[in-house]
């Protein structure tokens, strides 16, 4: 019998602190940085984001995100047996902000890993779980995406500061007879490094480098519409499918008009995507389980819907997944 694997489970987490783009205006102005709700708005469709407080980690994050996809499984963390979370704020350098993720679920012994793809690495992390449950290697997986990108941001840089928020979404991802993954489609290239990338950090208790985010907007822009098409499309194509089938498209919330414009590309209405950039900014790898879990809970997406999934990051990486949920 051919194995499958299904989403059975979502769930997500924001940290309480909701900071409004009026509220960062006026800690930016203390700066002697300029900017407005509606600069912001035009620019990126963001209202608002979520900051965790300095204490709070990724793993602490994930690990609320989590339990509540469990919940929405049905599932306890005892039958979970494999671990595999998606982020590029971890608790540590090691070890894995899974392991340490792992252990706070109160579990053992299954294996437990991280991922780091940017904001494509929830899609690279699902795809991962969906091979190992296809051959066999695992039954049953949490994969995570969680961040607190609040702590690798530039203050004096409007251009960035303005974009990024933390939290945590999580799926439960289960062996099935019937297919749910359908398709997977996963990239990188990393002649692009310098437009998206944190190029410094801290290392053996000293700071080396910039340890805070740079971005060439326009380049990013300019190539993420760009390669999303093309992974849809591959992704489409491997399943035998069409824009056609999408019933919703559940892209990584980086900029509203990405999104829509990889939206136009596939043809595919305004009202078709799943958008929460509005509320939560760029979450990083915890943005498309976190839109994802949103859909779900006020009930726009059901079970039965085909979703694609798509995200591109820092690397220069990108994916597609394609399933129906």
């Amino acid at each position: 019998m051919t194995r499958y694997s299904r989403i059975t489970g979502t769930g997500s987490y924001l940290p309480p602190k909701r900071v409004t783009n009026a509220d960062l205006a006026v800690q930016l102005a203390a700066r002697g940085i300029e900017t407005s709700d509606d600069w912001i708005v035009e620019r990126t469709g963001i209202r608002a984001r979520h900051f965790a407080d300095p204490d709070v980690t990724s793993s602490e994050l994930g690990v609320h995100a989590a339990r509540q996809a469990l919940e929405s499984a049905g599932r306890t963390a005892s039958e979970i047996d494999l671990i595999i979370v998606a982020t590029s704020t971890p608790d540590m350098v090691f070890p894995s902000t899974a392991c340490i993720l792992q252990n706070k679920l109160g579990i053992a012994g299954c294996p437990a890993f991280d991922v780091q793809a940017v904001c494509s690495g929830f899609v690279y992390a699902l795809t991962v779980a969906d091979a190992m449950i296809r051959t066999g290697s695992a039954n049953r997986a949490l994969v995570i995406g969680s961040e607190v990108f609040s702590r690798i941001l530039d203050f004096e840089d409007r251009t960035t500061c303005v974009l990024f928020g933390d939290g945590a979404g999580a799926v439960v991802l289960e062996a099935s007879d019937t297919p749910g993954i359908l398709a997977t489609d996963l990239h990188a290239d990393g002649k692009h490094v310098e437009i998206l990338c944190v190029p410094g950090g801290v290392f053996g208790g000293k700071v080396h480098g910039n340890p805070l985010l740079r971005m060439d907007g326009q380049a990013v822009f300019k190539l993420a519409v760009g390669v999303l098409e093309e992974a849809a499309r591959a992704t489409l194509a491997k399943a035998g499918k069409t824009e056609a089938d999408i019933d919703w498209l559940v892209p990584h919330q980086a900029n509203i008009r990405i999104m829509l414009g990889t939206a136009r590309k596939l043809k595919l209405p305004q009202d078709k995507v799943i958008v929460t950039v509005d509320e939560h900014g760029n979450t990083s790898a915890a943005s498309i389980p976190l839109a994802l879990d949103t859909a779900v809970r006020t009930g726009k997406i059901r079970k039965g819907d085909t979703l694609m999934l798509e995200g591109v990051g820092g690397g220069f990486t990108w994916g597609a997944v394609l399933l129906d949920f």
